[in-house]
């Protein structure tokens, strides 16, 4: 398998940019062609749904994504019938979307979709590949292009909110983690057009405040968070005010934390 397409190439197909980090494009592709159902750990703002989107554009496969969340039920993933103009119509839910279509369904954090939610993805996460749809009687057989994909952060995981060994077990699973100082800064200029200086002082700022993660931070500054701060300071915005609205704010609402780091940050900057 080729691995990703030179940038002017990916910018002519319009794939969204995505930097590897390791073999996990590869991985993705052998999933898909042995129609391997696909598991994605990893913390906020990784890269994950950016991943998932690069993916779905190199294999020319539609996507659908899903946000989960707590009230989000099997009949939301599945479909459910409609009343309008005096009749019943069944509407599909974008899980049998995607299967219709053949497309690549991505469940974002789907452990915080209530459990006897994702036990409707079973019988399509096992050599069967079908999805029974109770309600109209059907049972869709997933054809060869259809791949289910979910996420989820291992950080946020607790008694009530993890995934059951059960389903866990039904996927291959690549974990992600924040990229190496080098690529993130090529993620930054490639993001956003901002200059190798800015880019690595913001890189290095991120090192030291993820040192800080489970001490004065429940989250780890995230590449996400570092592309908008980036973001601002390619319009003109100062670093210091970039980095506090981008980095600080977003993180904490303790004050005398929110100040150490503020200290960091204008040392970074040289203030």
């Amino acid at each position: 398998m080729n691995d990703i397409a030179a940038p002017g190439l990916i910018a002519a197909l319009n794939i969204p940019f995505y930097q590897p980090v390791g073999n996990e494009c590869e991985l993705f592709e052998y999933a898909f062609r042995n129609k391997l159902p696909l598991l994605i750990k990893g913390p906020t703002g990784c890269g994950k749904t950016r991943f998932v989107a690069h993916m779905a554009a190199k294999l020319a496969r539609p996507l659908i994504t899903v946000a989960c969340h707590d009230d989000l039920t099997a009949a939301d993933l599945v479909g459910r019938h409609l009343i309008g103009d005096g009749q019943t119509i069944w509407s599909d839910g974008p899980l049998t979307r995607a299967v219709r279509q053949g497309g690549i369904c991505y469940l974002d954090e789907v452990v915080e979709a209530r459990k006897d939610t994702t036990v409707v993805l079973h019988p399509l996460t096992d050599d069967r590949r079908i999805l029974p749809i109770e309600r109209t009687g059907e049972e869709l057989q997933a054809p060869d292009d259809f791949m289910l994909v979910v996420s989820y952060n291992p950080g946020y995981q607790n008694l009530l909110k993890s995934l059951k060994p059960s389903t866990r077990q039904r996927f291959v699973a690549i974990n992600f983690g924040f990229p190496p100082a080098d690529l993130e800064q090529k993620i930054l200029i490639a993001e956003t057009g901002i200059d190798t200086m800015r880019a690595t002082q913001l890189v290095t700022l991120a090192g030291h405040f993820r040192q800080l993660k489970d001490h004065d931070l429940e989250e780890a500054v995230s590449t996400r968070l570092l592309v908008y701060a980036a973001s601002l300071m390619r319009s003109g915005c100062d670093p210091v005010a970039a980095c506090e609205a981008a980095l600080v704010e977003p993180l904490t609402d303790d004050a005398d934390t929110a100040a150490a780091l503020f200290e960091v940050i204008k040392a970074t900057f040289g203030r």
